[in-house]
Formats: structure tokens, sequence, C-alpha cells
């Protein structure tokens, strides 16, 4: 490992099932277990001439855990010069300079760099939080822009999403169950058919605390599938065999 890569307070996570190392910080937002869902869930276009991007990209955990699915070029969008400097170097520690290039702007930018209707998939682990009065935030400047929809919204994200995507690009996102039915809403309005969806749930007999979404541009009206529920933890609080396979790999 280069250790110049590796800045004061920052350590080396690795999601061992895909031998990808992310460089996080206590300091500054960091990817969890939605991030590895999203990029389990996704099902991204795979040749090399296609075209990915991951929006609200923080330190570049969903784009580069979708290297091991693809060969197609990978960029990751973040406004945050902190998260995004963490994903550069993260790029460079796995080695893949070739395949992921990060950009450090506004998502209300990206087509002044990505070009609409050229995107095969796009994916995104966006804020999940409206941006509400009576909200309350983290003192954190870094983690209350993840969290909140403070410099972009879901609607935002989703209209920028129709405009990236070829007629038939895939969209990948993982949000809040509490905001299903305003999801929906906003994907058809932005010509993105819901095709399917698989809610988390922490453990069996709580509520689902995520939700998996796949939508397609321009697609056919109906035919929405619900996916098996994934549930996480046992009774013990230990990882299901499922998540602990997607975490660590089989065996």
């Amino acid at each position: 490992m280069d250790k110049n890569l590796v800045q004061a307070n920052e350590r080396v996570d690795e999601l061992y099932a895909n031998d990808i190392k992310i460089i996080q910080s206590p300091e500054v937002f960091s990817f969890s277990l939605d991030a590895v869902l999203l990029a389990h869930f996704a099902k991204p276009y795979t040749k090399a001439n296609g075209r990915i991007v991951d929006l609200c990209a923080g330190n570049g955990a969903v784009g580069l855990f979708l290297t091991a699915k693809t060969k197609a070029q990978i960029n990751l969008v973040e406004i945050q010069p902190r998260l995004a400097d963490m994903a550069q170097r993260s790029v460079k520690l796995n080695h893949l300079d070739e395949q992921v290039t990060v950009y450090n702007i506004d998502l209300k930018q990206t087509n002044d760099y990505l070009a609409k209707d050229s995107v095969d998939t796009v994916t995104c682990n966006p804020p999940y939080f409206a941006d509400l009065p009576t909200s309350k935030k983290n003192p954190n400047q870094h983690l209350m822009l993840a969290r909140h929809e403070i410099t972009t919204t879901l609607k935002e994200v989703v209209a920028m999403t129709s405009g990236l995507l070829k007629m038939g690009g895939r969209f990948y996102l993982v949000h809040r169950p509490d905001r299903f039915l305003e999801i929906m809403d906003v994907l058809r309005a932005e010509r993105l058919a819901p095709k399917r969806v698989q809610f988390v749930y922490p453990k069996a007999g709580r509520e689902a605390n995520m939700v998996l979404i796949e939508a397609i541009k321009d697609g056919k009206d109906g035919g929405l599938r619900f996916c098996e529920p994934l549930t996480v933890y046992d009774q013990e609080g230990n990882y299901q065999p499922l998540i602990k396979e997607i975490l660590y790999g089989k065996g």
C-alpha cells in the first residue's frame, strides 16, 4: 500500500468480497452498508465501451465497488472537495485510474462534463433527509451535506439522471422507505419507469430502513417486481449469511 495516499486521521477500509480498498476518515461521511448493498443490487452495463455515472459519490465507494462488475468507464460526481479528494486517492490506491474518473463538481454542473443521453447506468446514494426548518442537522458540515438535501434534492438527482441516461439506460437508487411513494412519483415524472424494488430490514420483526430501486429510462409501464426482502442481522446481532457473503465473499 502507498502510505503517501493516506493522510493524517484517515484509515483504509476494505470490501473483502471484491478486494476494494476505500480511504475513510471519522471527520467526514464514511460509506456504510447502504453503499455496499446499492453496488450489489445494481446491474450495470458491463462492456468497456459503456459509461456509468455515480452521483453524490462521497468518497467513491459505490463506483469503486462497481468495478468488480463492469469494464465500463465509471465517473464519480461529488461536490465536497475533501470527499472527492479521498475518492481520487482511493482510485489510485486500487490502481483504477484508467477506469474511474472523479469530478469534484456540483451535481448541477454534471452536463458540463458528461453529455446528455450518453450514459448507460446511473447509481446514487443521495442525501436522505429533506432540508426542512425543523430538521435536526449535524454540526459537522461534511455530515450535514451528505445527509440533508442542502446542495441537491431528490427531484434534482432524478432529473439529472434522466437527462444523462440513454433510452433504456438503468438507474439504481438507495433511499429511505418513508419516501418510497414520493420516489415513485418523481421517477415516473422524469421518464424513469420503476422496475425492481428490494426492501432492507435491520432484523426480523423490525421495519425496513432502506429501499433499493431500479428504474429504466423510457421503460414500459407495468412490470414492477418486488424482490425478496433482505434482513441484515439475526437476533444475536450477527450478519445474516447473504449479507456476510456480500461483505466478505463466499467461504
